[in-house]
């Protein structure tokens, strides 16, 4: 779904440099706030002038083809010339196709989303600057602060679509599927409800997750937000990234003991073997598109401030011209969000979870006008209630054969803790 009236007139972007504005997250207003950060660096943005909501199996390609056209038909005016400088869009896209059940008060929230802001403002590598996007030419605003965002006053959490207490069971009788041959790795999501007193502003959650988690891209796409540690792809000038993770241990805050876990992590044959299929479905998903790759041989440890993961960067130099959005595509869902072989996984994971997963574990980033982007996995998020009075945070893991019910629930509370305390005061 997108905007006729919008969509047939040629959008004018206008981009400028600027002194560094500060921490870009307090530019942003409280409405229409879009948000990509990794390190301080990154981009937010404001306002709408143009937007799809694709659905379906078709939903990639057709965000593709109107990104395209629209790009086409725009006056891009960019001296700055840096990635995210320029016409760009923010994007978030759902883990699978179905849509959500239309007697549900929030239904149309998981749907996928493309919408070209009216003010960004970005900075990479020292370089800052704001771009403007219209239908014509605008003043280039100033980079004042925003209004603070409201605190969480409170957040009563409760269980999801799955009973906390019984998702062992759930992890259980995948692992019977695997044994049986059935398949040879599945990922087992679960949710957890937030309810707030009052309606959330997703600023206040952003600006914590930005500092706590700095190594991670903090995102946020009309109501769907986290601080995502794994990179899908990034596509830049013919060059293409994915960051795989999977393989998880909970930190302990000791050091010294943390250093024994990453290295037990490092020896886990259960956790390798997860992180080769994930690996190789990403080294496979890009080959065809990828003139030479380079795949290490061996994962190295990320330490993240509550859990380590094992972790490969993969990286190719592109064949023939293409974009951030039809790699998507071809990505689509990996081994570290679906399982292996994917479409017996993502059966098994329709069967057992008994959610909507809704944006969780879909593709989320920024997309330009060249077709260079950024895309992170949404993980480690939450999705925001229409009201804004509640949310849904997901978290993840792989199960294969050795895995353990009883650890695969503890990794799982792991994983919703970055969000959770996020939520709170």
């Amino acid at each position: 779904m997108s905007n006729p009236a919008v969509d047939s007139l040629p959008l004018i972007a206008r981009s400028q440099t600027i002194d560094d504005p500060g921490p870009l997250l307090e530019l942003l207003p409280p409405e229409d706030a879009f948000a990509w950060l990794h390190g301080g660096d990154g981009l937010v943005g404001w306002g709408r002038v143009a937007e799809i909501e694709p659905v379906g199996e078709g939903r990639f390609a057709e965000a593709s083809a109107w990104w395209k056209d629209l790009s086409a038909r725009a006056v891009v005016r960019d001296p700055v010339q840096v990635p995210g400088s320029g016409l760009v869009a923010f994007a978030s896209l759902s883990f699978g196709s179905h849509a959500q059940d239309s007697d549900d008060p929030n239904a149309g929230l998981g749907h996928s989303r493309l919408v070209v802001p009216e003010v960004v403002f970005g900075r990479r590598n020292g370089t800052s600057w704001v771009t403007v996007i219209g239908s014509g030419l605008q003043a280039l605003p100033d980079a004042e602060p925003a209004p603070a965002p409201a605190p969480v006053e409170s957040a009563e959490f409760s269980d999801g679509s799955i009973e906390q207490s019984r998702w062992p069971d759930v992890v259980a009788e995948a692992i019977k599927r695997i044994e049986s041959g059935a398949l040879d790795k599945v990922v087992l999501a679960r949710d957890v409800i937030a309810r707030f007193a009052e309606p959330l502003d997703v600023r206040w959650p952003l600006h914590r997750l930005s500092e706590a988690y700095p190594a991670c891209w903090t995102f946020h796409v009309d109501g769907f937000f986290g601080a995502t540690p794994e990179m899908l792809v990034r596509l830049e000038r013919g060059l293409v990234t994915s960051r795989v993770l999977a393989g998880t241990i909970r930190r302990t805050g000791d050091d010294t003991h943390d250093l024994a876990l990453a290295a037990s992590l490092a020896r886990s044959s259960k956790d390798l073997e997860e992180h080769e299929y994930a690996v190789r479905s990403v080294a496979d998903a890009l080959a065809s598109h990828c003139k030479s790759m380079n795949v290490p041989e061996s994962p190295f440890v990320l330490h993240l401030p509550n859990v380590m993961h094992l972790a490969t960067d993969v990286t190719g130099v592109i064949a023939e011209p293409a974009a951030a959005l039809d790699l998507l595509s071809a990505l689509r869902p990996s081994a570290a969000v679906g399982g292996t072989p994917t479409e017996t996984a993502v059966r098994l994971i329709e069967e057992l979870e008994g959610m909507d997963r809704g944006r969780y574990a879909g593709p989320v980033g920024w997309v330009s006008a060249t077709g260079d982007g950024e895309f992170g996995i949404g993980l480690r998020s939450a999705q925001i209630s229409r009201d804004g009075r509640s949310a849904r945070l997901f978290a993840g893991c792989g199960i294969v054969s050795d895995s353990r019910p009883e650890a695969e629930l503890a990794e799982s509370n792991a994983k919703l803790e970055p969000v959770r305390s996020a939520l709170q005061r």
